[in-house]
């Protein structure tokens, strides 16, 4: 197993964590017979998935892997958003997913009272077993994923997202779909994330450069595009610098001026890049000259001045591994800058 010889902060102590918490994740949920073995309603036919923070952006991507792998319509709303609106979908089809780590976050619990109100069906995604979403939904899924002291979210966030991923794959499964080979793939995640931590001196070079600029763009295509959005919360809330994120088709409409003021670009891919993605990164490249930084596939075709990638042919255990370079890559930024990664200013955690 790989260590750093030296943790200096409860976040990075606890991105080194993820490798053993997503197996004995997996070992709780999944028996030997490869199913997974926490409830759900059965007659599905729509899921809305409601979160805030980093729990949101695993709710998208969770809403992108319903579609993806199950052939099942979902959407991924922030719960603030969710309170604001007069109507909300309320068929009896519908599941109703809320996430959130510590099981108390305001917002989320009462989108959650508000969907009860409804007639709807309610499920949970949380770390907190007991807590007020716990007790409120009427399924749970619990995270095991230990005490996180870090306020920016590491661990709880990958064991959110796998246990999104498994949620996807039960009702792949109740659709006859076959999940064997999905199963296995994810057996070989600890090991896959063990070979990320070995890129870290890049990611720390990498770094280095980039955190001399104030300004960033993050950008991406389709799923990726909720790994994109964590990775700018992560930067903004470990190191303060102004990060914005945007997909990639959507940012040439205009938001692309921004990059007339000197800025760093990040790519995050978890898939092949496609031909409209090279060219529109090669036109930003030939028109604002940023410094270009990929994380993930990247393409020859592409002028970057940094890719960051990790060799693994399962799309979704590729996903978990880039979050683990976003993790790292904000850690780098925020020690750069002598930033106290634990404790942002301004920021609290409700519960561990």
């Amino acid at each position: 197993m790989f260590f750093l010889k030296k943790q200096k902060s409860s976040m990075e102590k606890e991105i080194f964590e993820q490798a053993n918490v997503l197996d004995n994740l997996l070992r709780t949920h999944i028996n030997d017979n490869n199913y997974i073995e926490f409830d759900i309603p059965t007659d599905i036919q729509k899921v809305v998935l409601v979160a805030s923070g980093s729990s949101y952006h695993c709710a998208r991507y969770t809403a992108d892997l319903f579609g993806n792998i199950a052939n099942i319509e979902a959407r991924a709303i922030y719960s603030s958003e969710f309170l604001l609106k007069s109507a909300v979908p309320h068929e009896s089809t519908i599941l109703y997913v809320f996430i959130t780590q510590s099981g108390e976050t305001s917002d989320t619990n009462s989108a959650l009272q508000k969907a009860k109100e409804l007639g709807m069906r309610t499920l949970c995604i949380t770390n907190k077993k007991g807590s007020s979403i716990w007790e409120g939904s009427d399924f749970q899924i619990d995270c095991h994923a230990g005490e996180e002291k870090s306020i920016a979210a590491t661990k709880s966030l990958t064991t959110q997202m796998l246990c999104g991923t498994l949620l996807v794959l039960k009702y792949a499964a109740h659709k006859g779909i076959d999940i064997i080979p999905y199963i296995k793939d994810l057996k070989n995640l600890s090991t896959e994330i063990e070979n990320t931590y070995k890129l870290h001196s890049k990611i720390k070079n990498i770094a280095n450069h980039i955190s001399k600029y104030k300004n960033m763009v993050v950008t991406a295509d389709g799923i990726s595009y909720a790994l994109a959005k964590e990775a700018s919360l992560k930067i903004k809330e470990t190191s303060y610098i102004n990060v914005y994120s945007s997909i990639l088709g959507e940012f040439m409409h205009g938001h692309v001026a921004v990059l007339n003021n000197k800025q760093a670009l990040i790519y995050i891919s978890v898939d092949e890049m496609n031909y409209t993605a090279i060219k529109n990164l090669n036109k930003i490249t030939d028109d604002y000259k940023p410094i270009l930084c990929i994380i993930g596939s990247s393409n020859e075709k592409v002028k970057s001045k940094y890719n960051i990638d990790i060799n693994c042919e399962s799309s979704i255990v590729k996903s978990f591994c880039i979050i683990v370079i976003i993790q790292l890559l904000a850690l780098e930024i925020a020690t750069h800058l002598h930033r106290n990664v634990d404790k942002p200013h301004g920021l609290n955690k409700v519960v561990n």
